[in-house]
Formats: C-alpha cells, sequence, structure tokens
C-alpha cells in the first residue's frame, strides 16, 4: 500500500496542495493556524515517516507559571521545562511566561486573551474563579490546556501532579511514628490558601493527625507565610515563641530558608518535614535541621504535562500515564554526596496511608 500523498495531507488539513507544498517545502506566506493544521495532518498520517516539517516553532505552547516572592519551585519547573523543550520536534515552541502571583486579573487577561497564537496551555496559578473562566474560554477557543498545582477547570482540563492528599497523609504517617511517645503540639506552614494543592496536602495531614495520633499530640495552627521567606520566619518564630510545646512543623510550600532561619534560633529542636528537593531542603536536610522532604518530582511533571498537551494535539502517539505523579519521601541517609538536587531518592508508595 502506497503512504498518503499531499493530496491526503491537504483534505485532511482542509486546505490546498499548494498550502502545504509550502508548509513542507518552508517557503512561507501560510498563516500561522494553516501551517499548524498542516503540520497535525501530516503527522497524524505519517507522512514520508519524517519528523513533522522542516517549519521550525510553528506550534506554540506557552508554559505560564506564577512567580511569588521567592518562588524557587517555580524557578526550578521552569529550567526543566527549559531542558525538556530542547528535545522536542523543531516545530514545537515551548514560550515559557512567568507573570506576577497577586495580578489576578491580569493573568486571567493574559490566558483568554493573549497577544500570540498557541496551540496548548500549561498553567501555574492560583485557585481564583477569574483564571478558571479565562481557562474555559481558552477551552472554547480551541486551546489544549493543563494545569499544574491546582486543578480547578473541570474534567475537560488535566491536572498534572502528586496525589497532594496522599502527600500530606505520607507526612502525617512519618510525623506520628517519629513523635511516638512525646507530648506537644504540630503545626503548618504553606503558602495561603489559594492552591489546591497546598489545601490538599493540609487536609490529608490533618485527616490522618485526627485518625491515628494519641491524645498527647494536637495539630495546632497552620501559619500563611506566602513562600515569602521573611514573612515565613516572623510568622513562624512568632508561633515557637507563643507555644513552647511544638515538636513537629509540616511546610507545604516555599519560603524554606525564613523557616530554617526560625527553627535554629529555636532552642528546641523541631521534627521537620518540607516538600520539594530544592538546594535549601537538601543543605537543610544535611545538617539535620529538616528530618524529611517530599519531593514531587517537578521534571516529570513538565514531561507529562508538555506529553499530554503533545497527545491532546494529535502530535504524539500512544497514551499518556494519566496517574499522579508519583512522589518520593527523601532524608539525609538517601542523599547522595554530589551537591544539587540530583540526589536519589526513596519512592514511596509502599506506604497504606
Amino acid at each position: 500500500m502506497s503512504g498518503p500523498t499531499i493530496r491526503d495531507i491537504a483534505r485532511e488539513a482542509n486546505v490546498g496542495t499548494a498550502t502545504v507544498e509550502r508548509v513542507l517545502n518552508d517557503r512561507g506566506g501560510v498563516r500561522t493556524e494553516l501551517a499548524e493544521r498542516v503540520i497535525k495532518a501530516v503527522k497524524k498520517l505519517k507522512y514520508g515517516g519524517r519528523r513533522l516539517t522542516p517549519h521550525r516553532g510553528i506550534i506554540r505552547i506557552e508554559v505560564l507559571l506564577v512567580q511569588p516572592e521567592a518562588g524557587i519551585f517555580y524557578a526550578d519547573l521552569n529550567a526543566a521545562f527549559q531542558r525538556i523543550s530542547t528535545s522536542l520536534d523543531p516545530a514545537i515552541l515551548v514560550h515559557r511566561t512567568v507573570v506576577r502571583e497577586d495580578d489576578i486579573p491580569g493573568i486571567a487577561r493574559h490566558i483568554a486573551k493573549p497577544s500570540l497564537r498557541r496551540a496548548g496551555l500549561i498553567v501555574l496559578a492560583p485557585d481564583h474563579p477569574e483564571i478558571t473562566e479565562s481557562i474555559r474560554q481558552a477551552r472554547l477557543a480551541g486551546v489544549e490546556v493543563v494545569q499544574m498545582l491546582t486543578g480547578s477547570a473541570g474534567e475537560d482540563v488535566p491536572y498534572i501532579g502528586i496525589d497532594n492528599y496522599a502527600a500530606g497523609r505520607t507526612a502525617a504517617y512519618y510525623m506520628s511514628r517519629m513523635l511516638r511517645g512525646s507530648s506537644g503540639t504540630l503545626l503548618a506552614i504553606c503558602h495561603s490558601g489559594a492552591y489546591r494543592a497546598h489545601r490538599e496536602r493540609i487536609r490529608g495531614f490533618s485527616d490522618y493527625l485526627t485518625q491515628h495520633m494519641s491524645g498527647d499530640h494536637r495539630f495546632h495552627q497552620v501559619i500563611f507565610g506566602h513562600d515569602d521567606n521573611l514573612f515565613s520566619a516572623e510568622r513562624l518564630t512568632e508561633a515557637l515563641r507563643d507555644d513552647a510545646s511544638v515538636m513537629g512543623l509540616y511546610s507545604v510550600g516555599a519560603g524554606m530558608e525564613g523557616i530554617a532561619a526560625a527553627l535554629k534560633a529555636h532552642p528546641a529542636k523541631v521534627f521537620w518535614i518540607g516538600h520539594a528537593l530544592t538546594h535549601s531542603a537538601a543543605k537543610c536536610l544535611r545538617s539535620g535541621l529538616m528530618d524529611i522532604c517530599i519531593d514531587g518530582a517537578q521534571e516529570t511533571q513538565a514531561r507529562r504535562s508538555l506529553d499530554t498537551v503533545l497527545r491532546r494535539l494529535g502530535l504524539i502517539e500512544g497514551e499518556v500515564n494519566g496517574a499522579p505523579v508519583q512522589f518520593f519521601t527523601i532524608t539525609a541517609e538517601s542523599l547522595a554526596a554530589s551537591d544539587g538536587c540530583n540526589e536519589s531518592r526513596l519512592r514511596n508508595g509502599t506506604l497504606s496511608v
């Protein structure tokens, strides 16, 4: 059986054969929307067994990242998208846009009414009705969207990330066992209530403690540090000063350097479980200040987000894993001697929490 022809591609893309020839030969003069349709048809029909086309960067996928005051997690995720984008077909351009976290109307406008055409959109932004509505508008315009950290836009918009409720329960599992026989209070600190991921982690943590911890322990307070180092340090210092019986802390966001500063100044050891294996987290683990880190495998999250968009655009074959991304529990003992965040990880998944 002969392979697909230019006429087949033109029929699939609903364009003329001259348009197909211009795109395939990279001669320009074709509207982005039409060139995009031709590329999708080429890929779908497996024309010539080639990579998409010589047309570079014609299919644009935007990664929209919010930038909090101390966004180490977001910086690492941005770097992961940059690394992965270099391995994609030249026809695919991954454009990373960083926006201010506190500008909700601006984020919503950018999602709903971008200045440039895009085929796909990956959104990491607060859970807010304006943003949810803007994602709905983008979907109505034919853009394939996925969300990270917060999944709020409905079943048609995939959420890519870890099972945050399970992560919170895992933190409580370890804390309740490591502090067994002790008496005191537990604290949690997170950015705010702006992200569903953070709310789910706190809920899982609280639920597990309610179900399993003895009367010698109590979950006392959730501190909102807004991922700001100075503010996190001030709020945590106040909480430690007000309650001398604090013996455990679960931090679910950033602001890690501020948290570390407050714990260093505190006279008693506080059992600390944090999130995301950044350089700061690795340093805190090695020093003994942090006891356990739960890492969400940011590189995997970035890779799966891009794969999900490409699959929904019809640009890659095969199914993309739709299950939550596997997270890891890390201790000082499991860190490699090398620097950076390429430490060996202890895979979580054998616990029933």
